[in-house]
């Protein structure tokens, strides 16, 4: 089972901007990993892609910023299946860790993950 990708928060700035230093070397993660399809590719200003899934956007940029101090906050409908997802995918964190966490009032079950380009993201499920 898919999980469903139902909003997306950046940590910093802008969700459609999150700095990798290689989009060659960043992209295959994100399409085979976490299931994403690239929606479009630039070369200039910076060499970036939009990406896509389930209605959301991200994008990755050489932008010259730093990944380790980015990432984005990805709310799905169930948080079980999309580490399970992602592991199908080659995903090779062994454990989720998942815990309780509270955003703005809302509590989510979540887990992180870490991308080879060093951008973190946090998954989460809404609890009642």
């Amino acid at each position: 089972m898919k999980a469903f990708y139902k909003t997306s928060f950046p940590y910093q700035k802008d969700t459609l901007s999150l700095p990798v230093k290689n989009l060659d070397e960043a992209l295959p993660f994100y399409q085979s990993v976490m299931g994403f399809h690239i929606l479009s590719r630039r070369d200039a200003p910076t060499r970036s892609a939009v990406l896509g899934r389930d209605g959301i956007q991200m994008g990755l940029a050489g932008n010259g910023g730093d990944p380790s101090q980015d990432g984005c906050f990805f709310e799905v409908d169930d948080v079980e299946a999309a580490f399970a997802e992602m592991r199908s995918n080659g995903l090779e964190q062994e454990e989720a860790g998942y815990r309780a966490d509270q955003y703005g009032g809302t509590s989510y079950r979540v887990f992180f993950i870490i991308a080879p380009d060093g951008l973190c993201y946090c998954l989460g499920e809404r609890q009642a």
